[in-house]
């Protein structure tokens, strides 16, 4: 890295605002990089068709009583690893003043440990590159995807597995707070973890720093193209993106808006204020409507999801094989957002989400987000709001539509058809008290901080930063 680019988050003086003019406009020159930079389009398609075949996983799925290291407690029936660490799955009882059901009990994956999940990046001839990894994870339909530099929870970077050590770990464990350009707690999927956080990072690094076998340097344009391929830019890189600063946040849309960033962060507190849930772990043994066999735990209903165990075998990974259990969703999720020009400012409607996994009850999410099979036996009146309208879309309406997978680590084969749809302009510009337009700017600065912006409205804001 040049040792002259000034670091850029600092705050408080006129040097900060020319830091953070120089960050952006280097953010947005890797943005507009879309036909590469260090690896080509053509290159890097080349080199993950081989790192997909070089990482093929073997995944079966197996009777949990063949688990190896893994194991039902006596008493309560939880599953977890015998080390004690990892993560486990337990029950959950949920009663909420939210929606249509307000009272149920569910499985729940525990993991109190907070992972890192780190993109480094690095300036070559003159443009903003981020290393990447094309990694493989059980629960992916298709094996390998693109990740961050760095994914890793706890249990894998202190090697409790006794495998090897996590590349490029040391970028991310100590970094100089000047070549920090994001560092943020991120909860994930609320539903079906419980008070799950990642540390979201994204650091400059110099130019010692190289790509190894699996690793490749792509700008932030080409990234934004592979976004909207299926299944191959994965979760984890998708948060971490969407922590980096929007390089358009200072341009001439980004004031005008609806509400005033007091109002949105008033509303957002009003809602964590007015709705109330109540989350109590309970032995997965106890957890009411869901049935125990040889080879699944699922509802009675044959609805929402099941858990299941899978046998894993890899040449490539820290541990060469092993067994774990996973959550495997019923059915194709839809998180949808809706936008809309208001007053000439670009705005997105996000909905206040209660989810009994989350740490502070509510966090924002996309304006749709559900799983529409599962509301097919509830009246018409308990359909997710704006759900219709989303479903009755328009494709010349349509601006990002793409099947992506969530969390390969823990989820089998759960994917989400993530949407941008822009309404028309007399679509209602006021929204219900669980919903608010918010702009682009007012996204970039919630993005700061932590348990604001659920993981699905991430994916969603990574998404519209590559809209033009």
């Amino acid at each position: 890295m040049d040792s002259t680019v000034e670091p850029s988050y600092a705050a408080g003086s006129a040097v900060s605002s020319r830091r953070a003019v120089t960050l952006s406009s280097r953010l947005a020159a890797s943005a507009l990089a879309t036909e590469g930079g260090v690896m080509s389009n053509e290159a890097f398609h080349a080199w993950f068709e081989e790192r997909q075949r070089t990482h093929a996983l073997q995944v079966s799925r197996i009777p949990f009583g063949e688990l190896r290291g893994w194991g039902f407690a006596p008493g309560s029936g939880n599953l977890r690893h015998d080390s004690g660490r990892f993560f486990s799955i337990g029950g959950l009882r949920v009663r909420s003043d939210y929606g249509p059901v307000r009272e149920w009990c569910q499985p729940i994956i525990h993991q109190p440990e907070i992972g890192v999940l780190g993109i480094a990046v690095r300036e070559i001839d003159g443009v903003l590159h981020c290393l990447m990894q094309a990694k493989p994870e059980p629960g992916n339909a298709n094996g390998v995807q693109l990740s961050p530099t760095v994914q890793a929870t706890k249990s894998n970077y202190t090697r409790v597995h006794g495998g090897s050590a996590v590349p490029y770990m040391e970028c991310f464990a100590d970094p100089d707070p000047r070549r920090v350009l994001a560092d943020v707690l991120q909860s994930e999927q609320g539903s079906w973890f419980y008070r799950k956080r990642n540390r979201n990072m994204v650091v400059e690094v110099g130019p010692g720093v190289e790509a190894g076998e699996d690793f490749c340097w792509v700008t932030l344009g080409q990234l934004g193209a592979l976004l909207r391929h299926p299944d191959l830019v994965n979760m984890d890189a998708r948060t971490v993106l969407s922590c980096i600063p929007d390089w358009r946040a200072g341009s001439s849309t980004a004031h005008g808006g609806l509400h005033s960033d007091t109002e949105i962060r008033s509303w957002v507190t009003a809602r964590r204020a007015r709705h109330e849930i109540t989350a109590e772990p309970l032995p997965l043994s106890e957890a009411e409507g869901w049935r125990r066999s040889e080879e699944a735990i699922s509802h009675e209903s044959g609805r929402f999801f099941s858990i299941v165990a899978v046998d894993v075998s890899s040449h490539r990974r820290e541990v060469p094989a092993w067994s774990q259990p996973l959550l495997e969703p019923h059915g194709l999720g839809v998180a949808a957002l809706l936008v809309k020009r208001i007053g000439g400012v670009p705005h997105a409607l996000l909905g206040a989400r209660v989810e009994p996994g989350f740490l502070d009850v509510v966090e924002l999410g996309p304006t749709v987000q559900c799983t529409p099979e599962s509301y097919a036996p509830l009246p018409a009146g308990d359909r997710p709001r704006y759900l219709d309208v989303v479903l009755d879309r328009r494709p010349e309406r349509t601006l990002f539509d793409a099947v992506l997978s969530e969390e390969g680590g823990r989820f089998r084969h759960a994917r989400s058809r993530y949407l941008i749809i822009e309404v028309d302009e007399d679509f209602p510009t006021a929204a219900p008290e669980d919903f608010r337009w918010v702009t682009l700017r007012q996204i970039n600065e919630l993005l700061k901080y932590s348990h604001q912006l659920n993981v699905q409205a991430r994916t969603l804001v990574a998404g519209m930063r590559t809209l033009p």
